[in-house]
């Protein structure tokens, strides 16, 4: 039977414990999530961290967005999202920074982020000067002792690798959402394994359905309701050694995603019990 922590996204707060929402579930395990740098900045994470040792939850990483305009579609979000876009790349380094400050002080393992549509063209100019904002931001990560992963999303397999490759910073790996590979029409989970999966750290729990036209990404569901074959994805998760989490996000909300995320807690449990 595998050892794999099973957790939810939480959000990061200043005030209240962002924690009760993981316990609610039962779960031992997250992933702190904002999108607002000024909320890295201000929170506790000497106290924050207590709360979690308290609840005897693990951050398995921080998952830290950045200010600016983010437009998850085909037709914008090359021009807006991550770090691809030269007029916002300072104000979110920076933003990610603070994440990365945050992470260190409270002993999280690592960051996560959209780098965005990287240009598979690794000859142009725009995928060196989007390599060189990465590689600020993972060089610092370094410093502090923490890892710089990549979620998984807007770039092929392939280019992704290339990413990693070209950097050559310790420390870098890959929160693998195998439904934003689905969405994104970027490839199929399984097959993105053989690309990359050596460096595949965490894992969203998060299924959907492939783009149905050239502008829309496609639609997220329930796990074990889209596209992602789980019960093949996390035997061979299991044969590359994975050890990291499965930290479930379902990406709507109200009584229905608590409902969808209860019923995912024991669909994991399940699969991961029947592993050797």
């Amino acid at each position: 039977m595998a050892t794999n922590k099973i957790g939810t996204m939480t959000a990061l707060q200043i005030e209240g414990d962002p924690f009760c929402h993981v316990a609610q579930f039962g779960l031992d395990a997250c992933q702190l999530a904002c999108w607002n740098y000024r909320t890295w900045l201000n929170a506790d994470p000497i106290a924050l961290r207590r709360l979690a040792d308290a609840a005897g939850i693990e951050v398995a990483a921080c998952w830290v967005g950045y200010p600016g305009p983010a437009i998850w579609d085909f037709i914008q979000g090359p021009i807006t999202l991550g770090l691809v876009p030269p007029e916002y790349r300072r104000l979110r380094i920076e933003a990610l920074k603070a994440g990365a400050d945050f992470a260190a002080a409270f002993g999280a393992p690592a960051i996560i982020t959209h780098c965005g549509f990287v240009p598979q063209e690794c000859v142009r100019s725009a995928y060196r000067e989007t390599l060189v904002a990465i590689y600020e931001v993972a060089a610092y990560c370094a410093e502090k002792g923490i890892g710089f992963w990549f979620e998984t999303g807007q770039e092929t397999p392939v280019t992704l690798l290339r990413v990693i490759e070209d950097l050559r910073i310790p420390g870098l790996g890959i929160n693998l959402d195998p439904a934003n590979l689905i969405l994104y029409g970027m490839g199929n989970p399984l097959d993105a394994l053989d690309v990359f999966g050596p460096y595949v750290r965490c894992v969203h729990a998060k299924d959907g359905l492939y783009p149905t036209n050239g502008r829309s990404l496609g639609r997220e569901t329930k796990v074990g309701e889209g596209k992602v074959n789980f019960p093949e994805l996390v035997r061979r998760l299991h044969a590359l050694g994975f050890k990291g989490a499965y930290i479930i996000e379902r990406e709507i909300s109200g009584e229905q995603q608590r409902k969808d995320i209860a019923e995912t807690v024991g669909y994991l449990r399940r699969l991961l019990a029947s592993l050797p």
